[in-house]
């Protein structure tokens, strides 16, 4: 059995550490060693150390070069040579150095010697006095002059070089300070796009996935790119600009790279917020300057991130038409209409809030041509699990397609994360492969958030929970046309206390009423589980009221579901920012009379009563499931899918 050393591998054979101590090191065999280099890797320069160095310098300078032999006066110096007890004295443009004894101990006689062993040394500042040479001739006093050539290059390095050095430097760590911070005023006016030289793009159509109408769209963009001979021939005209426009995380970048990577041009990307500093006519110089680079490496793609960013409409500009942001605008719009549809170079950009861009920017001529990158259906979701998992370790039993069902909804940068929390999923759980529970942990995490285990409910709490849960699921359970229930939970995720998953069997495009006022029902469907098992309320149905409430104005607002404005839409707010409804701007301003807002307000109310009633005949009418479906939920916490199907079955 081989030996174990402190740090727990194997130690090496007898033979070989003899054969190691014997070879050659820079101090000998046994000498120390050579400093690791690994420890200095992470050693930055920092402006502390130059400071450091010449304080520490200069105390040096004070402490042991001027303190070793103050000067005296030099009368006291004459009266000195004068009594006979300076023998010796060095004569320099600083400094007259007299000596008490003739010779340095070590017994040299060069005379350019200015330091003593033994004696002492007086010094005193030159004064042009001629009867100085002459008492020293009297005396017999030895004198001799110094050269200071050398003295005088370090007192010019000491005076001069090190501290203009040391301002050089700290004038250079300033202004790269500022120049990070966008106020460097030498080049506020060069843009800040990154260059990806021709070639160096590696992504391609086939690493885009979900969105294939809008590859189609942006084909001919790359085919011209490639080919404008076949297109300038018949005597069209490729689109300047192509807009592409989705909800965030679609992958608009990716397709924009994706159109780089497949022409085989360069590609300069920028974000709109790059254009705009504190400085005025920063903004329009930086267009200026990216669209000169771009021409002079035509064909190339300029794509500009968040277009919003600079592109917002003029028509109500608050700040007037001297907006720093609008004369960026301008210059962007100018610049676009300099170039003809044959030099080589458009323009893409990525915008989430089209609703919000100047109309002079969509009009033909600009960015004449929009692509809609959307969310993804079931197939595209699929398609994109795939992509994302190529070089992730799946298990045989793990089923994309089941995952995609369940993910309705999700943009592609949400299924690339539900890929990657799977795969850190499996590692915490010390799995080789990542399986089908990995994958619903991280759904669910995505969607109702980080899990709470240490948090300890109360046994009314707890039992209110379960009631709550059960609540939801039944009412969902025997509403028509209502998504399927796919786990019941009550432990504590983000804020909830419990959840209710409810996954779709396909995905839905269109919502009818009958459908809408489904959801309120399923919504209330737990304050009236816990109305019937303690008779109050709890402010644990607080989300669910609001969400109801916000659907039954939308049914008013927005649809035309009302009595009195069926077919009217009381409202011109519009899409506002694509994606989920709740990430909609508010409307601060009222848009009908007072009175109809009453109406809004009563009708609000009614909906949501009928609904909360039927949910309550619903629930009321089957006491006993719902009493069997808490009491598994507190007994196991969770069930799934399979088990709840079982537990309606059997109630039957």
């Amino acid at each position: 059995m081989s030996d174990v050393n402190p740090f727990g591998g194997e130690e090496e054979p007898p033979d070989k550490r003899k054969k190691d101590q014997g070879s050659w090191t820079p101090f000998g065999p046994n000498g120390p060693k050579l400093p690791d280099p690994k420890k200095f890797k992470g050693w930055r320069f920092s402006l502390i150390y130059v400071a450091v160095i010449v304080v520490g310098m200069s105390l040096f300078n004070y402490v042991f070069l001027n303190r070793a032999n103050p000067p005296i006066d030099y009368s006291d110096f004459k009266a000195r040579i004068a009594t006979g007890e300076i023998k010796r004295v060095e004569l320099t443009d600083s400094y007259f150095t007299g000596y008490t004894n003739t010779q340095p101990a070590s017994g040299q006689t060069l005379p350019g010697l200015s330091r003593t062993d033994s004696g002492q040394v007086y010094r005193t500042v030159p004064i042009g006095d001629p009867e100085l040479i002459t008492l020293m001739d009297e005396k017999g006093v030895s004198y001799y002059a110094v050269s200071q050539q050398g003295a005088t290059v370090i007192n010019l390095i000491f005076s001069w070089v090190l501290p203009i050095a040391f301002f050089f430097i700290i004038w250079r760590f300033l202004i790269k300070r500022l120049g990070n911070m966008g106020g460097n005023v030498l080049s506020v006016g060069q843009n800040k796009a990154v260059i990806v030289a021709e070639g160096d793009i590696k992504t391609r159509f086939y690493d885009v996935a979900g969105v294939d109408e809008a590859k189609e769209e942006l084909v001919e963009v790359v085919d011209f790119l490639k080919s404008p001979k076949k297109y300038t021939d018949i005597g069209g005209k490729i689109p300047k600009g192509v807009l592409l426009v989705g909800p965030p995380g679609t992958g608009k970048t990716l397709l924009a790279r994706a159109v780089a990577g497949e022409a085989g041009v360069a590609f300069f990307r920028m974000s709109g917020a790059d254009f705009v500093e504190m400085f005025v006519g920063v903004g329009a110089a930086r267009v200026r300057d990216l669209f000169k680079q771009a021409r002079d490496k035509a064909p190339c793609i300029i794509f500009i991130d968040e277009l919003d960013a600079i592109g917002k409409s003029r028509i109500n500009n608050i700040a007037g038409g001297n907006d720093e942001r609008e004369q960026t605008l301008n210059q962007l719009l100018v610049e676009m209409d300099g170039f003809d549809g044959t030099s080589g170079l458009i323009i893409l950009a990525a915008t989430n809030r089209p609703d919000v861009l100047d109309p002079a920017l969509l009009r033909p001529g600009r960015f004449d041509r929009q692509v809609l990158v959307d969310k993804p259906d079931l197939k595209g979701r699929e398609e994109i699990l795939r992509i994302h998992s190529k070089n992730v370790k799946l298990a045989p039993s793990v089923d994309l397609a089941v995952i995609a069902r369940g993910t309705s909804g999700f943009a592609g940068a949400d299924l690339a994360n539900i890929v990657n929390e799977a795969a850190l999923l499996a590692v915490r759980g010390g799995r080789k492969l990542v399986e089908q529970i990995d994958f619903n942990e991280a759904i669910e995490k995505t969607v109702a958030g980080l899990q709470k285990k240490t948090r300890v409910l109360r046994a009314e709490e707890r039992k209110l929970t379960a009631y709550h849960e059960a609540g939801h699921a039944l009412v969902a359970a025997f509403t028509p046309n209502a998504d399927p229930v796919q786990k019941i939970s009550i432990i504590p995720r983000g804020f909830a206390l419990g959840y209710t998953l409810q996954m779709p069997m396909e995905d839905r495009f269109t919502v009818t009423q009958s459908d809408l006022l489904g959801r309120i029902g399923i919504l209330l469907g737990g304050r009236v589980a816990e109305e019937m098992i303690s008779g109050e309320y709890s402010t644990g149905a607080a989300n669910d009221l609001t969400k109801a409430t916000d659907i039954a104005r939308k049914m008013i607002t927005d649809y035309g579901m009302s009595e009195r404005f069926r077919h009217v839409a009381l409202t011109s707010r519009g899409a506002g920012m694509l994606g989920n409804t709740a990430q909609q701007e508010p409307m601060f301003q009222r848009e009908y009379a007072e009175s109809t807002q009453q109406y809004v307000d009563e009708e609000i109310a009614r909906i949501v009563d009928r609904e909360y009633a039927k949910a309550k005949d619903m629930l009321g009418s089957r006491q006993d499931i719902l009493d069997r479906v808490a009491g598994v939920l507190l007994d196991k916490e969770t069930i799934d899918e399979k088990e709840f199907r079982v537990l309606l079955e059997e109630a039957r």
